[in-house]
């Protein structure tokens, strides 16, 4: 039925959840058919007067209902029956957190697809997947993950890998092995907030060092090392969270140098390290003997998977880091793992990614349309900004006047180690939120900024 068009209201909610609605309600009234054809995305967004993105949204979302199905060449059609619809009480819509720093949801009905299909085919062995299995990944796992992980110029033997159930595991696992309470563990002045909070726990004391639009500035490592004797030091250094600098491959060569000439170890959270089509070649590959290497699926493929593939720069090291993965976690989820292997080794992975940074670039030129006369650090394939407020502006009040908008943000304070953090917040682009509700909510950032009225 390529003519069928849905009745909208104007109570608010999301467009694309009502597209989705009136596909159900209208196959439930017989409005829509078992077999009929729905229009091209395109065609039903001029319609509807929308965003091509919300109507791509709203059939993933009638997909992932099971209403709809596309193949490839022929277009999108109503299913045959309603039986397989996920019920209201099973569905996770309103679950995410927006202050986090993530990819955009797939919305692309093929790809939505291919992924559920990796997911059919893992529960087939579902009952084994609910079992106790190995604390570091399966063998068919760890070789999915060293293949994913040697695109990045890794080479991870598996005596020297471990699957760990996210970054931040890998993380408290390998400062348990390399420091202790006391500690001095340099990174950016302006880094992770987790690692500020692992620091916390394990009783480490953050050192600081200045960056500039290169990374951290050599001199002031050296400097750094001498003063303080460090454990260890940790670097984002590719889409550095908040700030969206990525390390060019020279200052990354000058690092690795004073790394192997102090022997100081290296945690490199690689967590974005996929995201860019020709990112830098990791530290890991420049100084292996010093690097711990952490290769996140988080930021690249989905956060619900929660795995991270972590490199010793050895095989007793290797063998160090399981034993503390096992005391931290026991395991990584099995069920998990077996979906990320099937999604590497047929292409899926591949697939989520160049999504991924197709829309993530799609955003960044919604947020440069819409703030361009503001002052802020991006990248292209960035799933945020990093904005410096204009004169007079507080952070804090920013905060509060931008409370109940569906646009992610964080303040300065919560990734500055060092030094006043300023005025400054990042603005996440990426998650569930549409094009048009991100155009409208940095349209209301922008006019909130330009508004003045900040000191009364």
């Amino acid at each position: 039925m390529p003519t069928w068009t849905p009745l909208l209201a104007t109570d608010g909610r999301p467009r694309y959840l009502q597209i989705a609605d009136a596909i159900e309600a209208d196959l439930r009234s017989g409005g829509l058919k078992p077999g009929d054809r729905l229009p091209p995305q395109r065609k039903l967004a001029e319609r509807l007067g929308v965003d091509f993105t919300t109507v791509s949204r709203a059939y993933a979302e009638a997909h992932t209902r099971n209403l709809i199905e596309s193949h490839v060449g022929r277009g999108t059609f109503v299913r045959s029956g309603l039986r397989t619809t996920v019920p209201a009480d099973a569905r996770r819509d309103d679950d995410a957190d927006l202050s986090m720093n993530m990819p955009p949801d797939v919305t692309d009905p093929d790809l939505l697809g291919r992924m559920r299909e990796g997911l059919e085919v893992v529960s087939g062995s579902m009952v084994s997947l609910l079992r106790y299995q190995a604390t570091t990944g399966a063998e068919q796992d760890k070789a999915a993950a060293a293949l994913w992980l040697g695109r990045r110029g890794i080479t991870a033997v598996a005596e020297r890998l471990a699957i760990a159930p996210g970054a931040h595991a890998a993380m408290v696992a390998i400062l348990s092995i390399i420091a202790r309470p006391g500690d001095r563990l340099l990174c950016e002045r302006v880094t992770y907030p987790g690692l500020r909070a692992i620091a916390a726990q394990l009783g480490l004391v953050l050192v600081g060092i200045e960056m500039d639009e290169a990374g951290i500035i050599p001199e002031r490592l050296e400097a750094a090392i001498r003063a303080h004797g460090p454990a260890a030091l940790y670097l984002n250094p590719t889409l550095q969270n908040p700030t969206t600098l990525t390390m060019p491959e020279a200052r990354r060569r000058e690092v690795a140098d004073i790394l192997i000439a102090h022997n100081l170890p290296l945690i490199e959270d690689d967590a974005y390290g996929f995201v860019p089509q020709l990112p830098p070649v990791p530290l890991a590959a420049l100084a292996p003997a010093q690097v711990w290497h952490i290769g996140g699926l988080s930021k690249c493929i989905g956060a619900g998977l929660r795995l991270a593939f972590a490199v010793a720069p050895d095989p007793r090291a290797g063998f160090a880091l399981a034993r503390a993965l096992r005391t931290i976690s026991g395991m990584p989820s099995p069920l998990c793992m077996a979906l990320a292997t099937r999604w590497i080794q047929n292409g899926t992975a591949d697939r989520i990614l160049d999504f991924v940074r197709q829309e993530s670039a799609a955003r960044q030129q919604i947020a440069a349309s819409v703030l361009g006369g503001f002052d802020f650090v991006v990248d292209p394939h960035a799933y945020n900004i990093w904005l410096k407020l204009p004169e007079g502006a507080s952070r804090a009040e920013l905060m509060g006047r931008m409370a109940g908008r569906p646009i992610g943000m964080m303040p300065a304070d919560a990734f500055t180690v060092c030094g006043e953090p300023g005025e400054r917040i990042r603005i996440c682009l990426g998650g569930a939120i549409s094009r048009d509700e991100l155009r409208a909510g940095l349209m209301f950032l922008g006019n909130t900024l330009s508004g003045g009225g900040w000191m009364g």
